[in-house]
């Protein structure tokens, strides 16, 4: 049951739905959330629980199984488990390592979405997670195709959101505190907070982007803000489709609406401040008011852009090495128990 702080759905939750980023099932039982997303990060931080892993490692120590099988099987368990408190979908990650080989992405993301099944849970209560470098959104498209939908994850720039909505993928997630990381290390002693904070902090003005050219031409793709770092980012992506949102950050976001007095109008802009700020940032109407033009990605172009993207080429990066690394440590503790 949500605890008394689930209020911050009174007022960002009736303009994006809100998403707990946890793999821990006991946090997640005190939060008000719709979906859930994982990554192996994630998991690995959950398994630290006593209850979570004594549960989990007799599903992933099985000597019948091979080691990819016995992984996906623990990933499968803990979303059934995460699934019993939400009403909506769980996101769950394919084996990072496989982030640029296209049919091994999508064989691992058939072989999670059976096992999911087999649970007796509903596709549409599953997302496979997937990075978005070319093999994944090429993968995601085929998956797409057979019925089976993809949240395409480690999204660092316009460009691969476009290539992801010309996939007709079901999600994606925008890392935003991740951008903000890497234009602040790159700026040093330069680096102006308050002139980059709200609406002006550039991981936001990229989902603020990648929002409006979605709307704008009518992609069905959603777009879930992830990787938050403070409030202000948070709030300032109001109206966003989805917002996936660490347990201490919802809780920060509890205490901040019931001390603040939050505004909700269609009819105002958003405010740079966060005393109080005005809801929503993002609508529909505003995004298909602006003089847009399409875009197309090939994979040649896709690539082409992706390198002259430092910021995106070093995030995307650095973001499969680090799930990969704790995917070893995944596999390292179930052999630890053979």
């Amino acid at each position: 049951m949500p605890t008394s702080k689930s209020c911050y759905f009174n007022v960002l939750g009736s303009v994006s739905k809100i998403v707990a980023d946890t793999a821990d099932r006991h946090l997640l039982k005190t939060l008000n959330s719709q979906d859930v997303t994982t990554n192996p990060t994630l998991v690995l931080k959950a398994l630290s629980s006593s209850d979570s892993f004594n549960t989990l490692k007799l599903v992933a120590v099985n000597g019948n199984l091979s080691m990819p099988e016995r992984l996906d099987r623990l990933l499968v368990t803990m979303g059934c488990s995460l699934l019993e408190h939400v009403p909506g979908r769980v996101s769950t990650e394919v084996d990072p390592r496989l982030s640029f080989d296209s049919e091994a992405t999508a064989q691992r993301a058939r072989n999670l979405s059976a096992m999911f099944q087999s649970e007796g849970v509903p596709a549409e209560r599953v997302l496979i997670k997937i990075a978005a470098t070319w093999e994944g959104i090429q993968a995601a498209k085929q998956l797409e195709s057979e019925g089976i939908s993809t949240n395409l994850t480690l999204v660092f720039s316009f460009f691969q959101a476009v290539a992801c909505a010309q996939a007709h993928v079901q999600l994606i997630s925008p890392f935003v505190g991740r951008i903000y990381d890497w234009h602040k290390k790159a700026a040093g002693a330069a680096w102006d907070e308050a002139a980059n904070s709200g609406i002006h902090d550039p991981g936001v003005k990229s989902v603020h982007a990648i929002y409006n050219y979605f709307k704008h031409f009518n992609f069905p793709t959603e777009i879930m803000g992830a990787s938050f770092r403070n409030l202000g980012q948070i709030l300032a992506l109001s109206g966003c489709d989805l917002l996936t949102i660490s347990p201490d950050l919802l809780n920060q976001l509890a205490d901040y609406e019931q001390t603040q007095k939050l505004e909700f109008s269609d009819a105002r802009p958003f405010r740079n401040t966060i005393s109080p700020p005005v809801f929503p940032s993002l609508s529909v109407e505003a995004a298909k008011a602006m003089k847009l033009q399409p875009i197309d990605f090939d994979e040649a172009s896709f690539r082409w852009t992706l390198n002259e993207d430092a910021m995106a080429t070093e995030k995307l990066a650095e973001g499969i090495r680090a799930f990969a690394a704790d995917t070893r440590k995944l596999e390292a503790l179930i052999q630890s128990y053979e």
